[in-house]
């Protein structure tokens, strides 16, 4: 029998159509949070409880908190439509509705979620990205929406040249955006070497789809524009730049729906989702493997050497090259796709536009 290359290798989206590592509900335990297997949880809670300084039973409490937080904060902001300025998660895994005046925070705090009124508009803020992005794009500069101050930040690193313009408009917008300063490169997390391979780059598998019964590898856009064949595939499309998505047509005969964890056990994605800032996430890519964050900001414009990408989620969770194209996810919920990587800083294609875009359905 010919080795299935995706099952050997640790850059693969892999698993069995049954949920895998999963504790039946009758083995389940006070400590057990609902969708992440044994491997994902003990990485999640054990970087959490280091970050922040706290026991693991309050790292678990979290993590089974900000799920419920996650679907309450969506379906607040969307009834209050305009009149929500977006929303996070605290420091807690609760909730917060950004709302413009009392009336909308006595909605949002009759729904259990906690409401802070602020000074700008999710319009107000919009128009401050893009006053900043219809300038000349510099690259190693990032621009993206940061719900926690009401603010868009532009962040500029010591990499990039040519800033004067961008910083006087950012200062001529007032305390609608906010700049600050890093060291190191923005770019797109490539590298060559082995795991899924062709023409000598190496990229990471992200999640195993379908359509009309063919199996698709949803990928970097960046990764499948650069390679035409790779060893499980012929790539069949990429939007790069302005998105960072491509597709893989998988001829390995081989497309379970989970995330391979390093250590021979996985984890199974049972649907898509919408990355929340504060929201703890994680990562698994060929170089750095298995590793967990949260999100620090939505909607990030990131100006790499090769163009712009538009609409991206901003993590902590480590990412090198070669991550590119592997999976960020928060227990069975899959978010987004590796794109790039700054100085201490991660950058993800969110999963529902790749998915809509080449009409493709996650495995099971």
């Amino acid at each position: 029998m010919r080795t299935n290359p995706l099952a050997r290798t640790a850059t693969t989206l892999v698993a069995a159509a049954a949920v895998v590592g999963f504790l039946a509900p009758s083995t389940a335990t006070a400590t057990t949070i609902a969708g992440y297997s044994p491997t994902v949880q003990h990485e999640a809670v054990t970087s959490l409880a280091a970050e922040a300084g706290i026991s693991q039973a309050a790292a678990v409490e979290f993590l089974r908190t900000q799920t419920a937080s996650v679907e309450k904060l969506q379906q607040v902001t969307a009834s209050l439509g305009s009149r929500a300025a977006d929303g996070y998660l605290d420091d807690a895994a609760k909730p917060v509705v950004n709302v413009l005046d009392q009336a909308a925070a006595d909605q949002v705090t009759a729904t259990g979620a906690q409401a802070r009124i602020v000074k700008h508009s999710s319009a107000a803020l919009a128009g401050a990205q893009n006053a900043l992005q219809a300038l000349p794009s510099v690259a190693h500069t990032s621009i993206g929406l940061d719900p926690k101050a009401n603010q868009v930040v532009l962040t500029i690193s010591d990499a990039a040249k040519g800033t004067d313009a961008l910083v006087k408009a950012a200062e001529a917008l007032g305390d609608r955006v906010r700049v600050e300063r890093t060291t190191g490169e923005m770019h797109t997390a490539i590298y060559n070497g082995e795991a899924i391979t062709g023409g000598g780059t190496r990229c990471s598998v992200g999640f195993n789809t379908n359509r009309g019964g063919q199996n698709y590898i949803l990928d970097a856009g960046h990764c499948t524009r650069a390679v035409s064949q790779w060893n499980v595939g012929p790539s069949q499309g990429a939007s790069f730049p302005t998105n960072d998505y491509g597709l893989i047509r998988n001829t390995t005969g081989s497309a379970p729906g989970a995330v391979t964890l390093w250590n021979g056990s996985t984890q199974r994605i049972a649907s898509a989702g919408t990355a929340t800032v504060g929201q703890r996430i994680s990562k698994s890519g060929s170089t750095t493997r298995l590793t967990s964050g949260s999100v620090q900001r939505l909607n990030v414009t990131v100006n790499y050497a090769e163009g712009s990408v538009y609409q991206l989620i901003q993590t902590n969770a480590l990412a090198n090259p070669g991550d590119s194209g592997g999976c960020l996810f928060s227990g069975s919920v899959g978010l987004g796709i590796t794109s790039g990587k700054g100085s201490g800083t991660s950058y993800y294609q969110p999963i529902g536009e790749a998915l809509s875009a080449y009409s493709v359905t996650l495995n099971p």
